[in-house]
């Protein structure tokens, strides 16, 4: 791979990242007005919208069994990751879920390990130690907070939740991006996972709210939609084509940056000392494993 596609995939993830940072921002803006589940199907609903035009220039080519896998892909990804990463939202602030990221690379860089024959050494493996940790500071210093626009335990760790789904998403796009383009491989998997929330959301949820939503909901809805899905989908997913999973992982750190700068200069949103000690172990854990880790792709036998 040339160093010129190398640079480009990285730029990509990181410009990708850094406009999942927003989506916090823009979903509680959103919930203040609708539940989770209407705000969530709005958000897809802008990005399929988005998306439409590729369905008709980009045919997909896949086998049953590759069908099977993008539709698998397309749960995890995007009705059960979503839903319960924005229940986590409605119950914490935009800072506090957006450090709670800041776990993805390390949990990216074990996943890789258990499933694209990557070898983590002991670097990576302290690492995780020290993210686990920040974790822990993050989740439990918000546990006796209270009031509206404070943290809690229980949208810390739904927040987490919702990552480790995040990782099918991420495994399986890229195993079927082996053989098929990213673009149709986004398309199709945003478009049917929008399909599953037209039927979820309204079962477990109720009918989205149309009327007395206010210009402003509506814009943030637009914004999570267009930037923060459609467009990261298709960046993230070209980038990926074009570097390892556990190397691009970093990159995901730009995401709890962003949503943390915004939480606390456009919400009014505080860190207190626990949450901002737990963040820097989070982001120094995921650098590490990033730049001083040496994982290497472990060799597999030839078939025969």
């Amino acid at each position: 791979m040339s160093a010129n596609n190398r640079t480009l995939g990285f730029a990509s993830c990181a410009l990708a990242s850094s406009l999942w940072g927003c989506g916090f921002y823009f979903g509680k803006i959103a919930l203040i007005e609708m539940g989770v589940g209407s705000m969530v199907l709005y958000r897809f609903l802008f990005a399929t919208l988005a998306l439409t035009p590729l369905l008709f220039t980009h045919k997909p080519s896949f086998n049953r069994r590759e069908w099977s896998t993008l539709l698998l892909c397309a749960f995890l990804g995007i009705p059960l990751q979503f839903l319960i990463q924005f229940s986590g939202l409605s119950l914490t602030t935009v800072s506090h879920a957006s450090l709670m990221v800041g776990t993805m690379p390390v949990f990216l860089a074990v996943a890789a390990t258990l499933f694209a024959h990557e070898r983590m050494d002991t670097t990576g493996w302290f690492a995780l130690t020290v993210s686990t940790v920040g974790a822990a500071l993050i989740a439990l210093g918000a546990h006796h907070a209270t009031g509206t626009n404070s943290p809690t335990l229980a949208g810390d760790l739904l927040v987490v939740a919702s990552l480790i789904i995040a990782l099918g998403w991420v495994l399986l796009n890229k195993h079927l991006m082996e053989r098929h383009s990213p673009i149709v491989v986004s398309a199709y998997g945003t478009t049917c996972g929008t399909m599953m929330l037209l039927l979820i959301v309204p079962l477990l949820y109720g009918p989205p709210p149309i009327h007395h939503v206010s210009l402003r909901a509506w814009l943030a809805l637009a914004a999570s939609g267009l930037l923060c899905t459609a467009a990261t989908t298709l960046l993230w997913n070209w980038g990926m084509t074009q570097v390892p999973a556990s190397q691009a992982g970093v990159l995901l750190n730009m995401e709890p940056l962003i949503g943390s700068i915004l939480g606390v200069f456009l919400l009014n949103e505080s860190l207190g000392p626990s949450a901002r000690i737990g963040g820097g172990l989070i982001l120094a854990a995921a650098i590490l494993i990033t730049t001083r880790s040496r994982t290497r792709i472990r060799e597999q036998l030839p078939s025969t």
